[in-house]
């Protein structure tokens, strides 16, 4: 296996890097993108916004769209080397990234040409920022369990019913959602994918959800009659589940985890800071012990991440590398996020910096924050049932 990159891909980053560290503005610099990447609070949703449209102006969002899109036509490569430099630097994801990541795609292989013409050119340039209708109460990991209820009208699709856990819906523009159009057909049937234009349209409530770090990432979206244009469907009336299963593999993207091993350096540096029992942590055998332990975990998946993009540069379907990366990759977070806790003690509760741990508030919204990441984009049950019936053969 050759782990060198081309003189190309070299030439690609060293511009790539360039035009980031000329341009980025500082005051957006974030620790973590996953946990941050939705603005707290609309002035620095309105510098977001600011930023993505002048990475969109330079050719620089959705790099591997096509480029009668708006896109360059980046290989997957040239895709992985502006990833590493963009989330290198500190830069937060985009508020569009939905847009750019999952609807644009989706739209470019199931999209009427009226459709892509409409909604596409205005996704680069965060001119319209989406979010995604997906999750019910009852319908989570079990998305084909949806309730929500389209009946057509006339002209007008009319959407009754609630969803729940749409991340920056307090923010959007408009929203993809999946509806049930056929509410006798079987469960994977009678779903229709839809695209709602006004997230301010009559009938529409957004209510938040505060997390118990503090943070407004999710809403509750409630729907009382509230209609969406019959030729707002995205495919074939009740196959929005098939539209729907390539958003998802999309979604795979975002949730694949990432970001454990520059949590374990900076716990291996502040160990050498905090104390434990008058003495710096890392004189105790249990605290080096576990950082090395977390190390040899990150690599692991590090070049489980490899096989995956190897697959893909091979042009093969994908593997268990998916499934293997967010259930790992979740569980490590949490075992990180509780060892922090016992290095740190007291210092990982502080909402606030300290004088011996400046990022405080850093761990205490990863222990707080980290267990979100086994139910978000999958839970660690449902991949372990992937893994289990489709790589190892078990009985359902």
């Amino acid at each position: 296996m050759d782990f060198e990159y081309t003189p190309e891909q070299e030439a690609f980053r060293a511009e790539v890097r360039a035009w980031l560290e000329e341009n980025f503005p500082r005051e957006l610099k974030i620790d973590d993108p996953m946990d941050e990447r939705i603005a707290p609070n609309r002035e620095i949703f309105a510098k977001r916004r600011a930023w993505q449209k002048k990475l969109a102006a330079a050719g620089w969002v959705g790099i591997d769209w096509p480029k009668e899109y708006g896109g360059r036509a980046a290989n997957l490569m040239e895709q992985v080397i502006f990833d590493e430099e963009y989330f290198r630097i500190g830069a937060p994801i985009l508020p569009s990234y939905l847009g750019v990541w999952l609807l644009g795609p989706t739209l470019m292989h199931w999209g009427t040409e009226e459709q892509k013409k409409k909604y596409l050119p205005r996704i680069l340039p965060a001119d319209d920022v989406w979010c995604q209708g997906y999750s019910e109460p009852g319908a989570g990991s079990d998305l084909a369990g949806l309730n929500t209820r389209a009946e057509l009208k006339g002209d007008c699709f009319v959407i009754n019913g609630q969803k729940v856990w749409t991340s920056g819906a307090q923010y959007a523009d408009r929203m993809f959602l999946l509806a049930r159009t056929d509410p006798d057909a079987p469960k994977h049937k009678g779903i229709s994918y839809l695209l709602l234009d006004n997230m301010h349209a009559p009938g529409l409530e957004v209510r938040p959800l505060i997390t118990m770090n503090g943070h407004h990432h999710f809403n509750e979206v409630f729907f009382d009659n509230v209609q969406i244009p019959k030729e707002n469907i995205v495919g074939p009336l009740n196959e929005g589940w098939k539209v729907a299963v390539t958003t998802l593999a999309f979604e795979r993207r975002v949730a694949d985890g990432g970001g454990q091993a520059a949590q374990v350096r900076r716990l291996a540096e502040l160990a050498r800071r905090v104390q434990i029992g008058g003495r710096p942590a890392w004189d105790q055998g249990w605290v080096r012990q576990e950082l090395s332990q977390f190390m040899i975990e990150c690599e692991a998946m590090k070049y489980t991440r490899l096989r995956s993009l190897t697959r893909q540069l091979k042009g093969l379907p994908p593997g268990a590398e998916g499934s293997t990366l967010k259930l790992f990759g979740s569980e490590l977070g949490v075992r990180i996020a509780r060892f922090a806790s016992e290095l740190l003690g007291p210092y990982a509760t502080m909402g606030e910096p300290t004088a011996i741990v400046p990022d405080s508030p850093r761990w205490q919204n990863r222990l707080l924050s980290s267990r979100q990441y086994t139910i978000a984009g999958g839970t660690s049950e449902v991949q372990r049932n992937i893994l289990g019936e489709r790589q190892l053969g078990l009985p359902k």
